[in-house]
């Protein structure tokens, strides 16, 4: 885990847009949102590098990922709510994955394989429900019926 996820978030004034080359991430629903220099972000391990799942781990949000990131599950599906021209797209084995997905949207991506490739203002949505619910070493996930 880098050094972002043992400090709390910072601020980010969410009434402007980011700065240029600032790339700024929102996670919902718990609203976090984090802002670095497009290229600066360590790679972490987690996913592709500058995956949500990458940009997640680096800041200390949770995102299940059952399968490390390898795209062998569909434990860190998204739904990505703004930013989709700013990244990669979904290759033949997310595609073949996320078939698999519970709650498919036209906007679901898998967390470990949707690459930002640009600076920007993206929001993805963690959904409420997850298949892996208590992950050694991480919280459960809270459902609200």
């Amino acid at each position: 885990m880098s050094e972002h996820a043992q400090n709390p978030l910072p601020e980010v004034d969410l009434s402007k847009p980011p700065a240029e080359n600032l790339v700024r991430v929102t996670f919902q629903p718990e609203n976090k949102t984090v802002e670095f220099p497009f290229g600066s972000l360590p790679y972490d391990g987690h996913g592709q590098p500058m995956s949500f799942l990458d940009v997640a781990e680096n800041y200390g949000i949770f995102l299940d990922h059952a399968c490390g990131g390898v795209s062998a599950c569909t434990t860190c599906h998204i739904f990505l709510k703004e930013g989709e021209k700013g990244v990669s797209e979904a290759e033949d084995l997310e595609l073949d994955r996320l078939d698999l997905a519970p709650g498919l949207q036209l906007n679901s991506r898998l967390g470990c394989q949707c690459v930002i490739e640009k600076p920007g203002a993206y929001v993805a949505e963690i959904p409420a429900w997850n298949k892996n619910y208590v992950q050694e070493g991480k919280p459960a996930a809270v459902v609200k019926s």
